[in-house]
């Protein structure tokens, strides 16, 4: 919705949400003397309108005076050539008043978009420094809205307020005029100026309530938009979705919108309405109390038409100053809403003395320390705004600090060296990767690197010394080329082709007809979950950062694309510095170092052969994943208190505390060393390998259901 184009576009809030706070919310003290801080970059296009603004007032109060001599001194005296002469005048200054408001369009529009510009920008740069947390909570289409209509909203009633302003001095010009033709027509002209003001105060505080309230319901419906049209929301609709119940809601939504349209509408044509009846009701008294004086001969014809014409000119003029609060008011609010996100401090912030890490390559990979680390996620009042959450929390509930996830861990990854995360679901394991890339700092303790504080060194050789591949890799609508260039902007098709070679995708890219230049879709999803993965690992393999961090990187693999992939990975993971958070305990055998993370604590640490040996929870991780399932595989029946496999007694088994992968699996391969899986057969999704998600936190003992008894969360 633009308001310039009145309510007609489609703007909808949520009639669950605290509309009634986005109503009544007043402009914060400092809007305006901020917003105007934004013009000074453009004081020469305001120059050159302020010029083009004199010359074009000098044109118009100057036509109305030749009107009068063409009457008085050459129709009534009979004399053709003058009449002919100053008309050819009057045209001529027609022609200037059209090419001085051209030019008054063409520098307020640059002017407007110049400041649009650079509120885009910075809004823009400003949100890319925002924590993680910040987009977790921040629904998408709010922020867009935000970035795209809000900035559009303050851009066009900037123009119009700078079209508006440009009057002024029209106004003070035709005044003048009128009161040298005529002191009393005019004194009648400005006794009736206050019932042009009236009105505009009155419906520029209305309609800066309802302009805030339509900004809102517009943010809210792109954010419903952009969860049901985006590839994901789609799936899910068309899986799970309710066609007509979601059609009624949005007819729902719609309806509100409706409703504020409506008022909306009234609102802003009130204002012209209630002018231009003023201005008709101000020129027929002016000409009913001209006429007398004519017949009085208090002045002549002529200068009762001039006075006429100059009273148009100067009503225009005034019904534009009047809307000049509105156009203010809207303007205010669209720059208020963008202030308010510019305020909002990033959490992660880069120190002005901070100290740049070694580029990686040029010396050893770095030794990364946990000094007593604790960790709670920031809270949703420490980390984004209300307006921006579709569901709006109560303030105590937004300042209400989040539980600690990870507690005094202390621990050392040595360099060059291959440290292995395994435990159950929910225990930290993924907060901890989160903090050696610096996505959050630590509540207290400190993450080193090299005995750098990682909140001393600079973010740019932080984001190049750590590398990241998570289970989910993310990819941009755009080609292969571009997704793998975004690691390394200056690789080449060699360089590209190679790192795709060693991630074992580069036959398959060979294979496309559009080959690196193909387009991967809205998040990739024109590629399998398998080839997804495959190209996340080429794009680490290109960027070669000295650390490394997977994050269930081959997950969605295959058994045989996982073997290439970890014969791959064994290459480029030598001599850097890993951390791999691994719910299939066969891939990480080889760790130099395995960490057991259970409830935010380390709980065992040592190697493979170690923790086996030491009998407890890794011991217990590895015999579920393994032990269990081969002698269910082989016949063996189902032990006390626990379930067998499919087809015994009715009951099933589930996985749990250790998975290989996070999903189904697609088809019913063997299980790593054991033999069949059981149950073998067809099954969406996954990698072939092994079942579902692991243990519940909270619990190592097993759950049983009857067969087609949904999962619990």
């Amino acid at each position: 919705m633009l308001i310039s184009q009145g309510p007609g576009g489609i703007t909808v809030g949520d009639p669950n949400s605290s509309d009634t706070a986005h109503k009544r919310q007043s402009l914060r003290p400092g809007t305006l003397r901020r917003a105007l801080t934004y013009m000074r970059p453009h004081r020469r296009s305001l120059l050159f309108l302020l010029l083009t603004t004199a010359v074009d007032s000098l044109a118009i109060v100057a036509t109305p005076l030749l009107l009068k001599e063409i009457i008085d001194e050459g129709i009534l005296k009979d004399d053709l050539g003058l009449v002919i002469a100053l008309a050819l005048t009057a045209a001529g200054l027609a022609v200037v008043d059209a090419v001085m408001q051209l030019g008054q369009s063409y520098f307020s529009g640059r002017i407007g978009q110049g400041v649009s510009h650079d509120l885009r920008v910075q809004t823009f740069t400003h949100v890319q420094r925002q924590p993680m947390a910040f987009f977790t909570r921040t629904q998408t289409g709010l922020l867009t809205s935000r970035l795209n209509a809000d900035v559009m909203l303050a851009q066009q009633a900037l123009g119009l307020l700078l079209t508006s302003a440009t009057g002024v001095l029209t106004v003070l010009l035709v005044l003048a005029e009128m009161f040298y033709l005529s002191w009393l027509i005019s004194l009648i002209a400005v006794a009736l100026l206050p019932l042009f003001v009236v009105p505009g105060i009155y419906v520029g505080r209305r309609l800066q309530r309802y302009s805030r309230e339509q900004m809102q319901s517009n943010a809210e419906l792109a954010g419903v938009v952009q969860e049901r049209f985006n590839v994901s929301g789609a799936m899910l609709a068309k899986l799970y979705g309710r066609p007509k119940a979601e059609a009624a809601a949005f007819s729902a939504r719609a309806g509100k919108v409706r409703d504020v349209g409506v008022k909306w509408t009234v609102f802003s044509r009130l204002s012209f309405i209630s002018m231009g009846l003023l201005a008709a009701l101000a020129t027929a008294l002016v000409y009913g109390a001209g006429g007398a004086l004519v017949l009085d001969d208090v002045f002549r014809i002529g200068t009762l038409v001039a006075l006429a014409v100059l009273l148009g000119r100067l009503y225009g003029p005034i019904t534009q100053l009047s809307g000049m609060q509105a156009n203010a008011l809207t303007a205010l609010v669209s720059f208020d809403r963008l202030f308010e996100l510019l305020d909002l401090k990033p959490l992660i912030e880069e120190k002005p003395a901070a100290t740049p890490l070694p580029s990686p390559g040029t010396g050893p990979a770095p030794r990364i320390e946990f000094d007593q680390v604790s960790f709670r996620y920031p809270s949703a009042g420490e980390v984004s705004l209300a307006s921006l959450e579709a569901n709006t929390q109560s303030p105590g509930d937004r300042s209400r600090k989040n539980p600690q996830v990870l507690h005094e861990l202390s621990f050392e990854l040595p360099s060059g060296q291959l440290t292995a995360l395994v435990g159950p679901s929910g225990g930290g394991k993924t907060s901890m990767t989160h903090l050696v890339s610096r996505l959050y700092d630590p509540t207290s303790g400190s993450v080193r690197m090299d005995g750098h504080d990682l909140r001393d060194v600079t973010l740019d050789s932080l984001r190049d010394t750590v590398g990241v591949v998570t289970q989910d890799a993310h990819f941009y609508h755009d080609t292969i080329r571009a997704n793998l260039s975004y690691a390394r902007p200056e690789a080449t098709e060699r360089d590209l082709m190679q790192a795709c070679d060693a991630a074992r995708i580069g036959e398959l890219i060979r294979s496309l007809p559009s080959g690196l230049d193909t387009v991967v879709g809205d998040r990739g999803y024109r590629l399998s979950g398998g080839e997804k993965q495959r190209l996340a690992l080429a794009r680490l393999i290109l960027k070669a950062p000295s650390v490394v961090i997977l994050d269930e990187a081959t997950a969605h693999l295959d058994s045989e694309s996982e073997a290439a992939v970890q014969r791959a990975l064994t290459t480029a993971l030598r001599d850097r510095t890993s951390l791999v958070i691994a719910h299939r305990l066969s891939t990480i055998r080889e760790a130099d170092q395995i960490l057991v993370i259970d409830g935010g604590r380390i709980r065992e640490r040592g190697t493979h052969e170690e923790l086996l040996a030491a009998g407890e929870l890794y011991a217990e991780l590895y015999r579920t994943q393994f032990d269990r399932p081969a002698a269910d595989a082989n016949g063996a029946g189902p032990q006390p208190g626990v379930e067998g496999p499919e087809g015994h007694n009715g009951f099933h088994a589930r996985p749990q505390v250790m998975s290989l992968g996070d999903g189904p699996v697609l088809g019913g391969g063997p299980m790593l060393g054991t033999g069949p899986m059981p149950g073998a057969g067809q099954m969406a999704g996954g990698d072939g390998l092994s079942l579902g998600g692991g243990m519940p936190p909270g619990g190592g003992e097993y759950k049983v259901r009857r067969r087609g008894e949904p999962d619990e969360p």
